[in-house]
């Protein structure tokens, strides 16, 4: 009898810390499921609140107004989008504020090779649009060409430091929306949205659960069978 119990409780013990770590990988996709719904509900309630004037921090994707001046000068292009058949990137600009760091502003997509001049408003400028946090670099990161002023990770900080700023940047980003007014999108060509990000943790979570209610059956069905098979 002791022989018979030892056979299915060393399978048993090798199966738990199998269920344990499905349930908590489902347990932790629930988690992240609740913070998605949470943020995708404040970027709505941002989306249609009017904007409010930026101030020393901010939170990610609030709509927001800054005023100030463009530092074309300082010019730079973020990432690499593909629009129809045409390559382009997303213009990335300086805008100076009195008292306050510069804002490096995303006012929207360009396409590489031009066929027709940037609109570059000069003098002071209200730009409406949504905060964007910066990006966390790591080992996938792609390298940024700081000299040729192309950078694939937003990184205020070592941005600000390859466009010459004299003042650190603010630590996040301003992505430029375009006015409801504008019918036909110029270049750049700003985000007409904000950003619905994806959410799928629902679908992850099922299947760890699933994965983990199958090897509950799977062992199961074994353990019968070995005790069936110790009967005979």
């Amino acid at each position: 009898m002791r022989s018979r119990g030892r056979r299915v409780l060393v399978p048993a013990l090798a199966a738990l810390p199998v269920l344990a770590a499905l349930c908590g990988l489902g347990t932790w996709q629930v988690k992240r499921l609740h913070w998605k719904n949470d943020l995708l509900a404040r970027i709505e309630a941002s989306e249609k609140a009017p904007p409010a004037p930026l101030g020393a921090a901010a939170e990610p994707y609030a709509k927001v107004v800054a005023t100030g001046r463009f530092d074309h000068a300082r010019e730079a292009l973020l990432g690499v989008e593909v629009r129809g058949t045409t390559l382009g990137s997303h213009l990335l600009t300086p805008l100076l504020r009195d008292g306050h760091p510069p804002l490096l502003v995303d006012r929207g997509w360009v396409p590489l090779e031009r066929n027709r001049p940037l609109d570059r408003p000069e003098g002071e400028v209200a730009v409406t649009g949504f905060v964007r946090e910066a990006d966390t670099r790591d080992w996938n990161s792609p390298a940024d060409d700081a000299a040729g002023r192309r950078f694939y990770v937003f990184d205020p900080a070592a941005i600000g430091a390859a466009l010459g700023l004299r003042t650190p940047p603010a630590p996040f980003g301003l992505v430029a929306l375009a006015a409801p007014a504008d019918a036909a999108p110029g270049i750049p060509a700003a985000a007409r949205s904000l950003p619905r990000p994806d959410n799928r943790h629902l679908g992850y979570a099922i299947t760890w659960y699933g994965l983990a209610a199958s090897l509950v059956g799977v062992f199961a069905a074994f353990a019968v069978r070995r005790m069936e098979d110790d009967n005979a």
